[in-house]
């Protein structure tokens, strides 16, 4: 078409480093953070960033280069969101629940320049430092020192001296430009973030994430959350996982007040919620588990309902309905790494009210529709790529596609065309599509057990587990058997006060409310190893059932 011109004036690549800028005007003086007695305005939000990221430029790295940080959530975790990206660097944000072998191995992956560490993690961080590999350079250590004051135990910890680091977080801030020009990328498809997976099924893989993505979906995360301007957001989704569902970015967007917390309890959630009037806040299924199995005592009444998001595994209906008893009003996200954190959401319909409590808890566990950053989303057979029925029942795989999945995986081209075969991501979770469109997740491929020809699904396994009066939580993987395959496997940690609960008593349980085929043949008593944004690791599950 004649007469057009792509210039500067039409035209400039998305970054979500622009929505620090706007409420640096639209919000200056409204509270950005808080993190106990600390507080600050979106304006010196800003100012700090800039000379934050100025700073970085005096550290002997160039554009493009990765800078690392190992941090709860904390403010200086929030500041480093904006501050690596602007200054024309790629954030690598890491789990801290992290073992010295782990980090060291993504840290060399990574490549990373810098690594920022909070004080508590510092000697976790010398340890990861010092089994790397000899023969690289070993990234520069920044202290991060912020303690939140109104927390006893964060007051009264200090780091050990005999650990030692080469810059100190205030200093790096004091230090530099506040009319730093921001290094804007030059191409949005330029990275702004490597975030690994959890390795909850396999290694962990280094998913990048380019500044377009991150853009669209912390605008789309922001309409799914039904945030309006000046949202108040508790921070007990890591900000490491998913950069923070890119609700770092999402919250500034709308000129929000996030606050921070280093440590995630029920005491803690209700007395923020009460102080700070809390609007919106997130959490896995484990988060919302804490909160209804809370005691009395720890509780405080909410000021008003409360938004919550949850994703990871498929939250269970009864813990679903609790949260509404309590006045929080759930919804249900479905996401990987790889597509920014959430890409489905569980559309509430008006209709749906008027439906019985218990009802409306089953709707809320589906997984929904794709957000608006998404192009598509469909659950297709993975052999002949061709769509389910919307019929409920027939199981697929979840595939995504559009302008919220991932650039690749760092480093690794063959693993990045395995996951997009046939223009589609590959998700690995199992699903069906129900009639009126919305997906529901059943299980990952990995997960489902074969028992006698018959496919089980975990979830449903887990579901009736969890609705037994005695079970805080559980988890179902496969257990060898050498006439059937493969039987459900049930591990199981029980609520206070139950201990005199016999494993014979849970499968009578499931056998009564599930065919038997799928009720468990074994049930194991104790704690769930989990990693740190709350997925249970069933690969160590699944060691101990094929041990027995």
């Amino acid at each position: 078409m004649d007469g057009l011109l792509r210039s500067p004036a039409n035209f400039s690549p998305l970054s979500p480093i622009t929505f620090l800028e706007r409420s640096a005007k639209a919000y200056r003086d409204r509270t950005s953070v808080v993190f106990g007695s600390v507080e600050h305005t979106w304006l010196q939000t800003y100012h700090r960033c800039l000379r934050l990221a100025s700073a970085l430029t005096h550290l002997g790295i160039s554009p493009g280069d990765v800078v690392a940080v190992l941090a709860p959530n904390v403010p200086a975790m929030h500041e480093l969101h904006f501050a690596v990206p602007m200054a024309g660097l790629i954030l690598c944000p890491l789990n801290t629940r992290l073992d010295t072998s782990t980090l060291s191995v993504l840290l060399q992956h990574s490549e990373a320049k810098i690594l920022f560490v909070d004080h508590h993690l510092l000697e976790v961080a010398h340890g990861a430092l010092a089994k790397s590999d000899r023969t690289r350079k070993t990234p520069k250590l920044v202290l991060i020192s912020q303690s939140n004051d109104d927390d006893d135990e964060d007051r009264s910890s200090s780091f050990d001296s005999n650990y030692s680091f080469d810059y100190d977080y205030e200093d790096l801030v004091k230090s530099g430009d506040s009319e730093f020009e921001v290094i804007k990328p030059r191409n949005e498809w330029d990275p702004i973030s490597i975030n690994y997976t959890s390795g909850t099924t396999s290694r962990p893989k280094g998913v990048v994430w380019s500044h377009r993505g991150a853009y669209l979906n912390s605008l789309a995360t922001v309409f799914l959350h039904q945030m309006p301007v000046s949202p108040v957001y508790l921070w007990t989704v890591p900000m490491f996982h998913c950069n923070g569902w890119c609700l770092i970015w999402g919250v500034a967007a709308q000129g929000g007040t996030n606050i921070c917390l280093r440590k995630v309890s029920p005491k803690l959630i209700f007395k923020s919620i009460a102080t700070h009037k809390v609007t919106h806040m997130g959490g896995a299924p484990t988060v919302l588990n804490m909160i209804v199995s809370s005691p009395v005592r720890e509780r405080r009444p909410l000021p008003h309902r409360v938004e919550i998001m949850t994703g990871g595994s498929p939250p269970m209906p009864q813990i679903l309905a609790k949260m509404e008893e309590l006045g929080f009003n759930v919804s249900h996200l479905y996401g990987l790494t790889e597509t920014y954190g959430p890409g489905t959401h569980c559309v509430w319909k008006p209709e749906w009210d008027s439906l019985s409590l218990e009802e409306r808890a089953k709707l809320k566990s589906r997984q929904g529709v794709q957000h608006l950053g998404l192009e598509g989303l469909e659950v297709k057979d993975p052999v002949t790529m061709e769509t389910v029925p919307s019929d409920g029942v027939t199981m697929g795989e979840v595939m995504f596609r559009g302008n919220t999945v991932m650039s690749g995986y760092f480093k690794d081209l063959e693993a990045t065309r395995k996951a997009f075969e046939g223009g589609w991501f590959h998700s690995g979770d199992l699903a069906v599509k129900h009639p009126d469109g919305y997906i529901e997740v059943k299980d990952r491929l990995k997960d489902v057990i074969i028992s006698g020809g018959e496919n089980i699904s975990t979830v449903e396994v887990e579901r009736v587990l969890c609705s037994h009066k005695a079970v805080f939580e559980a988890a179902v993987v496969a257990r060898p058997d050498n006439h059937w395959g493969q039987t459900p496997c049930g591990f199981v940690k029980l609520k206070e006060g139950f201990d005199c609960v016999k494993p014979e008593e849970i499968i009578e349980f499931c056998r009564d409310h599930l065919p038997h085929y799928m009720a468990p043949k074994t049930i194991v008593f104790g704690d769930l190893p989990k990693t740190s944004t709350g997925k249970v690791q069933k690969y160590l599950l699944r060691k101990r059932a094929d041990e027995m």
